[in-house]
């Protein structure tokens, strides 16, 4: 029987040695392809979701996978009294293979619908975020927390854009044009699961996108538990799950919240 503490220190543990996977590949024998001729995925992907798979399927033979290579159908997912892992092996694959730093292993445990794990790791700054449901959320194991930021027009809010825009351009360019008219400035940093850890420790004040599970399930609960308020600014069809729709994500500090989502809302 694991505990939760070893099943975090596993996720953690598989997180960087899959980081340094990556990392290793991206200097010595880095391919890229192009998924449905669009999204772009590399040979780096394909072994590090195998690589943490492998790990998982070893330690934990029993429980559900959702990966972004290996396993992205979410209807084949059970989430009522099951344990499932989310894992995005790479977050910002077009970061990686254009030499960015703003890179990402994601890895998350959901037990019964409830996110209980959460381990975002960028191998390129050596920087580990990581949560566990209602212990805090921490940086390279120092705790850390939302901004507080009051004054929406010196916010820095991010967002992120989908690979197949077309049919969206002329909703999302007016989103971000109504953004921008009310904050500071809005940052495009390619990797949404680092994008929700910088607003859960004060480096951003805001986050807003439509993504997929395994790119925020992990950093939902880290920012969380680090005091940021995460909800959707177009509320989710759904409502046993309502907390793991991915899509109109919203997170902020709790003070900026409700301007910000108005503004999105109206948009």
């Amino acid at each position: 029987m694991h505990s939760i503490t070893s099943t975090l220190e596993f996720a953690q543990q598989t997180a960087r040695e899959a980081g340094e996977l990556i990392k290793r590949l991206r200097q010595s024998e880095l391919r890229t392809d192009f998924k449905k001729g669009i999204e772009l995925v590399t040979n780096a992907d394909t072994e590090a979701d195998r690589f943490i798979r492998q790990c998982i399927e070893r330690e934990y033979p029993d429980h559900q996978i959702l990966a972004e290579e290996s396993n992205p159908d979410l209807d084949s997912i059970e989430f009522d009294g099951r344990c499932v892992w989310v894992v995005d092996p790479i977050d910002g694959t077009v970061n990686y293979a254009h030499n960015h730093a703003q890179v990402a292993v994601s890895i998350a445990l959901i037990i019964d619908g409830n996110i209980e794990i959460g381990v975002v790791y960028n191998p390129f700054t050596d920087e580990l975020f990581h949560a566990q449901k209602s212990k805090g959320a921490f940086l390279n194991n120092r705790p850390i927390s939302a901004s507080d930021k009051q004054d929406l027009e010196r916010a820095i809010i991010a967002t992120g854009f989908p690979y197949n825009k077309q049919a969206q351009l002329p909703i999302l360019i007016n989103r971000l044009h109504k953004v921008l008219q009310h904050v500071a400035d809005v940052r495009r940093l390619g990797s949404a699961a680092l994008d929700i850890c910088w607003v859960a420790c004060g480096r951003l004040d805001a986050y807003y996108e439509s993504v997929s599970l395994w790119d925020c399930a992990a950093g939902l609960l880290i920012a969380s538990e680090a005091g940021v308020q995460c909800g959707h600014f177009i509320k989710p069809e759904s409502t046993q799950y309502a907390h793991l729709e991915s899509k109109h994500l919203l997170l902020s500090n709790h003070q900026l919240y409700p301007a910000i989502e108005e503004i999105l809302r109206n948009t």
